[in-house]
């Protein structure tokens, strides 16, 4: 369990400022097959991952993640964050959003699925699609 420890700290260290990730050491975590997944995208291969992460990380003033919670157990992990950036397209608002990675790996990861609340991520952040995500929230929360 220790190298699994090892390795999720490695890929958490990784990730904690994304616009200090030096995108050409992520292959000390991922395995070259990697499959990433997430709300938006479908990324198979790390150099199509690296490219995805630079691409990202140029156009975001700041994204920090920190991390709240793990699991994990021989070659599976789970971990909660919550992930705070600013992008000139949202406004200069910090926005936090609450999400959970799951990692699967043999040697290194090769699996990477990311969860997170895609209204908390964008719609809200759109004044008037915003009010109108706001809105909906309240109403069915009643």
């Amino acid at each position: 369990m220790t190298s699994n420890n090892a390795l999720i700290e490695s890929f958490k260290c990784g990730y904690q400022d994304l616009l200090k990730t030096d995108c050409s050491q992520l292959d000390l975590f991922y395995a070259q097959d990697l499959l990433f997944k997430d709300p938006i995208h479908e990324i198979r291969g790390l150099v199509a991952l690296e490219d995805y992460l630079i691409n990202l990380s140029s156009e975001l003033q700041e994204c920090r993640f920190e991390y709240l919670d793990q699991l994990i157990s021989d070659q599976a992990a789970y971990i909660k964050w919550v992930m705070h950036f600013r992008h000139p397209k949202l406004g200069s608002k910090l926005i936090d959003v609450r999400g959970v990675s799951h990692l699967k790996w043999t040697d290194k990861i090769d699996f990477h699925e990311d969860f997170y609340d895609m209204g908390a991520m964008l719609y809200e952040q759109v004044p008037l699609i915003g009010s109108v995500t706001q809105w909906l929230k309240q109403r069915l929360a009643n």
